[in-house]
């Protein structure tokens, strides 16, 4: 799993279908993600946990798909 680290504000957050999910606004603590609500399509924040984090690079990677994270929404 990837370190909090590692993630930083204004980061992409790409499912692992490569769909952007979001972009990353700040940590909720240690273990969520909080995206942006100006890029969201229905202009809330929305939560990523920290355990969908596959790898970060340039961008934040997920193991779930894009279908499977608005789902969870």
């Amino acid at each position: 799993m990837a370190q909090a680290s590692e993630i930083r504000e204004h980061m992409e957050v790409k499912a692992s279908d490569g769909q952007i999910v979001g972009v990353v606004d700040h940590l909720e603590g240690s273990d969520q993600i909080k995206l942006t609500k100006s890029d969201s399509p229905d202009g809330q924040h929305h939560f990523i946990p920290m355990d969908w984090v596959d790898h970060v690079d340039a961008h934040v990677h997920l193991s779930k798909s894009g279908a499977e994270v608005r789902s969870a929404w």
